[in-house]
């Protein structure tokens, strides 16, 4: 029986037909995959249905019931809840505060019932088998945990249909094992799932049906089990199918970058050396101790001892003395430590160049337009204009918009956390050429990533990290997955 009956929904923004004629039919008790290349309609689709934006045109018939233009509150009323790619959760409240945000259980005159709070949110982690702290508060989690804390606030609304846009790119294999068996556990219950996701394996293993946007028009929809990734894939990218990246080698220059007994509250005695275009991918298990060293190498996680050098000059404190020291970071968490809202895709191209200049104190935009149209060609960012909002920019060229940032500052050494996150296949292969490419170009690029394949697609070694320290160091022409993973869960122990 269909809970979601989305049909003719079209949606223009300034005369750009964002949505043309778009159908998409939820039944009760499956999970559906709505797939599409970044800008392709989705977050527009899933923001009509959330009641963030009204409708051009078409109908929205859920559970029975007909909406036209209907608000945040109505549609979550009604039994919808999201979990976003991007989290939206407090830092600053404790984990039970984010359970009840907006829903806060209260005395007269407003007082909270904290105590309750606390136990419905215990009885909540207990049903769903999640090891969180309710007390805890946001800020001191990790990013995989802030991704179940944001799992656990959606499933705590018991609602109808649950939509989990890019749900599993914060976490670890375990950690996606337990996430798929709480939407089967849903799904069986007589729960609706809408799934979004780049990745083909987590498709075929979760969804139950599909439906692929391109352009913003329908291009096809189904049942999972009567089709293939390759022709998903091929329905998501076009004729186009993306720009096509092999791994090249080239010759290698001096050490640039030097870490030195490098130790923290997340790794231990991590010594490393990198040297002038050369591609270095860090991977291991989440929690593994790669993302806080990739941010301790940019002065963005704390160290205890151990040193770090750049060009041969010992660099310490902020981000700032690393960015002057020519180094660049896309962190994993776009929205936390990247975006500056409400401004424009040249303003947060910019930034970085203008903290970073003692002098002119001033910025001339004729001289930022010159800058930035050589690097938004160069990396294929799909904005009208420079002026426009970065809040209207999809995911995957956001990330290209911050690349720009620190490419406009000159940086030699680039860290990449995770660079494909939320990016749609097509752009993937855009990516892995333009570090290849950069690469060639002479610039230093260390990668953190759980995917072997884009290990093997774009580095010259990896180092594999396993509780905090390094296990392996791998030539390219040793990096498979078998192996990787070995090293990364320990079935080969090296600190014995």
């Amino acid at each position: 029986m269909s809970i979601l009956q989305m049909t003719g929904i079209s949606k223009s923004f300034d005369g750009n037909l964002v949505l043309d004629d778009v159908d998409l039919t939820v039944e009760t008790g499956q999970v559906h995959a709505l797939l599409g290349e970044n800008g392709a309609g989705k977050s527009t689709l899933l923001n009509i249905l959330a009641g963030v934006l009204p409708t051009d045109a078409g109908t929205i018939v859920f559970d029975g019931i007909t909406y036209h233009d209907a608000s945040i509150n109505q549609m979550e009323s009604a039994g919808i809840s999201f979990v976003h790619q991007e989290l939206n959760i407090i830092n600053d409240l404790t984990v039970s505060e984010n359970i009840f945000f907006n829903h806060e259980l209260t005395y007269p005159l407003g007082i909270l019932k904290r105590n309750q709070m606390l136990a419905e949110t215990q009885a909540l982690f207990e049903r769903f088998d999640v090891d969180i702290d309710p007390t805890a508060k946001v800020s001191d989690l990790k990013t995989g945990q802030k991704q179940m804390l944001e799992i656990c606030r959606a499933l705590h609304m018991d609602a109808k249909l649950m939509v989990f846009d890019e749900p599993t790119t914060a976490l670890g294999n375990d950690e996606i094992d337990h996430l798929f068996a709480l939407i089967r556990q849903l799904t069986a219950n007589g729960k609706a799932v809408i799934f979004v996701s780049h990745k083909m394996p987590e498709i075929f293993a979760i969804a139950d049906t599909y439906t692929v946007l391109r352009n913003g028009q329908l291009v096809s929809q189904g049942s999972i089990a009567s089709t293939t990734p390759l022709t998903v894939t091929r329905d998501m990218v076009g004729e186009h199918g993306g720009t096509a990246a092999d791994y090249r080698p080239r010759p290698l220059g001096d050490v640039v970058l030097e870490v030195n007994s490098l130790s923290s509250a997340a790794f231990t005695d991590v010594s490393l050396t990198v040297r002038r275009g050369e591609i270095v991918a860090l991977t291991g298990l989440a929690g593994c101790g790669a993302s806080e060293l990739l941010q301790a190498m940019f002065g963005a996680f704390p160290t205890l001892s151990g040193t770090i050098e750049v060009d041969g000059r010992r660099v310490t404190g902020s981000i700032g003395a690393f960015a002057r020291h020519g180094v660049g970071m896309l962190p994993t968490n776009r929205k936390e430590n990247s975006v500056i809202p409400d401004v424009s895709v040249l303003e947060n191209v910019y930034l970085a160049e203008h903290c970073l200049a003692f002098w002119p104190p001033y910025i001339i935009k004729r001289q930022e337009l010159e800058r930035y149209d050589p690097l938004g060609q160069m990396l294929g960012i799909k904005a009208d204009n420079p002026d426009m909002s970065i809040n209207s920019l999809s995911g995957g060229n956001q990330q290209k918009v911050f690349l720009a940032r620190w490419l406009n500052t000159e940086a030699d050494i680039m860290l990449f956390d995770n660079p494909t996150q939320g990016v749609d296949v097509g752009a993937k292969e855009d990516i892995y050429k333009l570090i290849l490419d950069l690469a060639d170009k002479g610039k230093t690029i260390v990668i953190n990533t759980l995917e072997i394949p884009e290990i093997q697609k774009v580095s010259d070694r990896c180092v594999v990290l396993y509780g905090g320290s390094v296990v392996a160091d791998l030539p390219h022409d040793a990096i498979n997955e078998h192996d990787v993973m070995a090293y990364a869960t320990n079935a080969i122990d090296t600190r014995s």
